[in-house]
């Protein structure tokens, strides 16, 4: 659809992962260790292209070229987060035509300002919990992050209500605000902002009158979700558009 000129695309972290797994530096050397971790994150992406490398290489290269994020005036379209800081770094360094390696290695060492920007912008924002406190999920194992309602402001309230469906328990008690470092949500006066991302468990949803998440959980029930933008300047539940696919 792209190609032809009926849709457009963006990069999300998957796409990422993928770019960044066959990365080589000068010399040669994966910038990522061939390690279950990283391979984890691209697994059914390399099942899909089994029989189809030469396309999957093509692919790699078409990743490159896709932009983080999409600006129409009305409406905005990202993978994951949109923050308007984060937003402008990414603006004035991805101005090529495709992603250049140096820009990727900065990725992937993820150490500066603007590799922090890029993962937020396609991965969303964590709440990091104070080393004093550990949230365990089902599975016993400790975790020291969640994912944040990015959209929101966090002061005044719980860790379970600035949640993003956490998949394990938090504390029901209010945040410290000398812990809170995150405290910008999305303007209720901005234009619709369109994400994927988090596949929701509940399903998708409107999440203020200009936030809407699309991620119906594809990848785990097969139903695939669009919405119908019509000029409205906040959004209409009635606008979704869901249709079943095969998994």
């Amino acid at each position: 659809m792209v190609e032809a000129g009926t849709a457009y695309a963006i990069l999300g972290n998957h796409e990422m992962y993928a770019i960044l797994y066959y990365l080589r530096d000068t010399e040669g050397k994966y910038y990522k260790k061939r390690i279950p971790k990283y391979q984890l994150q691209i697994n059914q992406t390399l099942d899909e292209f089994v029989t189809c490398k030469d396309e999957f290489k093509s692919h790699l290269k078409w990743f490159r070229t896709l932009p983080m994020f999409l600006d129409f005036g009305a409406i905005r379209i990202v993978h994951a987060c949109w923050q308007k800081d984060n937003i402008k770094e990414l603006k004035g360094a991805l101005n090529e035509p495709k992603i250049s390696k140096t820009i990727l290695r900065e990725i992937a060492l993820n150490e500066t300002s603007f590799a922090q920007c890029f993962w937020e912008t396609c991965k969303g924002i964590d709440f990091q919990v104070p080393k004093n406190l550990l949230i365990f999920d089902d599975d016993g194992r400790p975790h020291r992050s969640f994912r944040m309602k990015w959209w929101d402001n966090p002061e005044g309230k719980t860790f379970k209500e600035i949640s993003m469906e956490s998949r394990f328990e938090l504390p029901a008690y209010t945040i410290p605000p000398e812990i809170v470092k995150f405290r910008t949500p999305y303007p209720e006066n901005d234009p619709i902002v369109f994400f994927g991302h988090y596949s929701l468990v509940e399903g998708y949803g409107i999440l203020k009158d200009n936030v809407c998440c699309v991620d119906s959980g594809v990848s785990r029930n097969g139903k695939l979700l669009a919405y119908r933008w019509s000029g409205e300047l906040k959004l209409n539940q009635s606008n979704f558009v869901m249709v079943e696919g095969a998994v």
